[in-house]
């Protein structure tokens, strides 16, 4: 290895094999590897409800739940469900049972028992559009134009995520040390889809156009958390400010109640009354989260 600036790490010549490294994940090495498959047998509970949905409110997790109670709050008594909590810190995702409703081992899961034979669905993207689809296209448009509008940026955004979370996201605030090339890398694909996403938030109200759906669902977690600074502090570094329509998006969208409930569900961190970290019944908004605030307040007597 070569000499490197101060602030950058030794350059780096890849082996003629690649070997895992388990110390060099940095905040997420304990649930990161390079082989798939479950570490350990244990089987998921099961509720009351037809869905069942294991997540954690993660920007993917959030969508679901965000559209779990946008079918409810539009009167869709079947969308009912019982959310459980995946620990990823923990390793849940790698449980034997989890790994059967997604092989991939990655939040966000769902099992469909309505039907005679149970429906296991995986990957964020589909789930949505499998519950739009069930609930007779609720968010998601009949009329051709509008639905190839909506899910085409559905697309885009599980094509983009990637970029923002797995690669800005990671190596600006997560990662062991910092590298400016990957950051300026990934900064500038960044800044590039906001301005896609600002563009198109300048002709529309919505991203399919006069309809909010389920591609806003997918989408505001993501960029709306980004421009707010939810997940972590970057606003002032991709002057965020400057997606006038992206913010007037973000808040418009965050003040939708089923959007307020959902961003709580299997969420275990962050301020106690925000947290939800199991929903098996509506009232669990309003008796958990009392609790929560309650003990929150002992605590700091």
């Amino acid at each position: 290895m070569s000499e490197a600036p101060a602030n950058q790490p030794p350059t780096y010549t890849p082996p003629k094999v690649w070997t895992w490294n388990k110390e060099s994940g940095g905040r997420f090495a304990s649930i990161n590897r390079p082989i798939a498959g479950p570490t350990h047998d244990k089987d998921l509970p099961v509720g009351k409800h037809p869905l069942q949905l294991y997540s954690l409110a993660t920007p993917n997790g959030v969508k679901v739940t965000v559209m779990l109670e946008e079918l409810l709050e539009a009167g869709h008594k079947g969308a009912e469900y019982d959310a459980w909590l995946i620990n990823i810190g923990n390793g849940d995702q790698f449980g034997s049972g989890f790994v059967e409703v997604n092989p991939n081992s990655k939040i966000p899961a769902l099992m469909d028992r309505s039907g005679p034979k149970p429906i296991r669905v995986f990957e964020s993207g589909a789930i949505l559009i499998h519950l739009a689809e069930k609930f007779g296209n609720a968010f998601l448009p009949t009329e051709p134009a509008s639905r190839a509008e909506t899910l085409s940026w559905l697309m885009w955004l599980m094509g983009s995520a990637p970029f923002l979370g797995g690669g800005f996201g990671h190596f600006y605030a997560y990662a062991p040390f910092r590298i400016e090339y990957a950051i300026d890398r990934y900064a500038m694909e960044v800044k590039r889809q906001l301005d896609v996403l600002d563009r198109r938030l300048g002709e529309a109200e919505y991203l399919a156009g006069d309809q909010y759906t389920i591609a806003d669902m997918a989408t505001w977690p993501w960029y709306g958390a980004l421009v707010k600074g939810l997940v972590y502090e970057a606003g002032e570094f991709l002057s965020v400010a400057d997606y006038k329509n992206v913010q007037r998006w973000t808040d418009q969208i965050a003040e939708r109640p089923a959007v307020k409930r959902g961003r709580m569900v299997n969420r275990a961190f962050g301020e106690l009354s925000s947290q939800l970290r199991e929903r098996h019944d509506a009232s669990d908004f309003e008796t958990r989260t009392q609790d929560k605030i309650e003990a929150a307040e002992t605590a700091k007597a």
